[in-house]
């Protein structure tokens, strides 16, 4: 065996060992690259080196804003208003509140970004309120964990920012515009299993369609929804960089949340940002070491060898799209999104668009991808944050969720082999 295919060998079985021991995922990728950097004797400054050169991106800045931003405007008590206006929207079908609480996470996710942090927030107050109303308590999980992935999709996403800075010269206002119809796809898609699910119940319908209670709420809400037209209008419209629009969203936020809605005072102020520091720091530590793992991969020239090996699996493109969604969702399913996006689009990316997959539309598919994960166990973050707030069991709430994977893979098969869905609102605006 020669020294590179060893350095190699080291690199992902103690990557791979510490991954299945349940390490955290950041002494994982640090320890594996320092292995190997040991092993081929290199200079033991150059994880210093990479980790400061991988948290060093001005684009990268936009990352804690958008979850500062996301952070006040959740405690801000915008909850229980996008609740209302999604009641407003769809609360009159058959199985009302679970329609609403599909489009309530499309609503919120535009403001926190964050699939467990929807979760948490809508899930608190919908969970209980659907289980009062007649539903059934696994099913009112399942609907609140797999709608919450919308919040992934749809702008401003912190991950599609990794992923832009990741992958290299990706515009983010492309991905922020390519989020939206994907998003509403998938919102459409939960929807539909939903419906039947719910006449298969019987579960019940809520109050008559009004416009004018419609109107209503939509004024109430315009306040938290003008957050994320500041940040999408100003980066698409070139009138400041992603980073800058982050940082104007959350003085804004801190406005809104303080003043208008009230729901935070100073010291709610400082307890958010308590919550920020540690979520930040999770995520920095999690980018500086992947910095040095991809380093060493570059290094070693795994994303070549790595395209050789799966292309010389087959050369037909659908079954290639088909292979790279079944790797992610795999890597879904034993790690977190953060390092799936910083460690396999180095690898993937090149594939994906060798096959006339466009980078933009990879982005997409990566993020819904690692949105499954968050569902799928062992590693199924928000699985288990939906499981404790309902106190529905792991078991019983992953049986409830399988008809919504269904709905979650037919959404990630569309976007991956009908490329307009991604990228017309980014075309329409370039």
């Amino acid at each position: 065996m020669s020294p590179e295919s060893m350095a190699i060998l080291i690199l992902l079985v103690s990557f791979f060992i510490m991954v299945f021991l349940r390490f955290p995922i950041a002494y994982a990728v640090a320890l594996s690259s320092l292995f190997t950097l040991l092993y081929q004797g290199l200079p033991l400054a150059i994880i210093a080196q990479q980790m400061v050169k991988g948290i060093s991106s001005f684009s990268l800045m936009a990352v804690p804003f958008f979850i500062v931003m996301g952070v006040l405007m959740g405690s801000g008590g915008i909850s229980e208003k996008l609740i209302a206006l999604a009641n407003a929207c769809v609360g009159w079908m058959r199985g009302g509140m679970a329609m609403v609480n599909i489009v309530a996470s499309y609503f919120f996710g535009g403001i926190s970004g964050s699939a467990a942090a929807d979760t948490a927030s809508l899930g608190s107050i919908l969970i209980p309120m659907m289980v009062e109303e007649g539903y059934d308590d696994d099913f009112s999980t399942a609907v609140t964990i797999t709608s919450s992935c919308e919040g992934l999709l749809v702008p401003p996403s912190h991950n599609m920012v990794i992923y832009a800075t990741t992958a290299g010269g990706i515009s983010v206002g492309s991905l922020f515009l390519a989020g939206y119809l994907p998003g509403a796809l998938l919102a459409v898609s939960l929807m539909i299993g939903s419906y039947i699910i719910s006449v298969k119940r019987n579960y019940p319908k809520g109050e008559k369609f009004s416009m004018k209670n419609l109107l209503k709420q939509l004024s109430v809400s315009f306040w938290a929804l003008a957050a994320v037209l500041i940040v999408v209008v100003g980066v698409v419209g070139g009138i400041f960089t992603a980073t800058e629009s982050a940082a104007i969203a959350v003085i804004y936020s801190l406005i809104v949340s303080v003043f208008i809605y009230k729901g935070l005072d100073w010291k709610g102020v400082w307890k958010a940002l308590e919550d920020c520091v540690n979520t930040l720091s999770i995520v920095l530590i999690l980018i500086a070491t992947s910095s040095i793992f991809g380093y060493v991969l570059t290094r070693l020239h795994v994303p070549e060898l790595a395209a050789k090996a799966i292309i010389g699996i087959t050369d037909n493109p659908i079954l290639l799209a088909i292979l790279l969604n079944v790797i992610l969702l795999v890597l879904g399913c034993i790690m977190d999104m953060a390092p799936i996006i910083l460690i396999a689009t180095p690898i993937l990316l090149p594939i994906a668009t060798s096959i006339g997959i466009d980078p933009i539309q990879f982005g997409i598919i990566v993020v819904l991808n690692c949105g499954i994960g968050l569902l799928t166990p062992p590693v199924g973050a928000v699985l288990f944050i939906g499981s404790a707030v309902s106190k529905v069991s792991i078991e019983r709430l992953v049986k409830a969720t399988l008809p919504f994977y269904l709905c979650m893979i037919i959404t990630l098969l569309l976007i991956t082999f009908f490329p307009a869905i991604s990228l017309w609102l980014p075309s329409l605006f370039r």
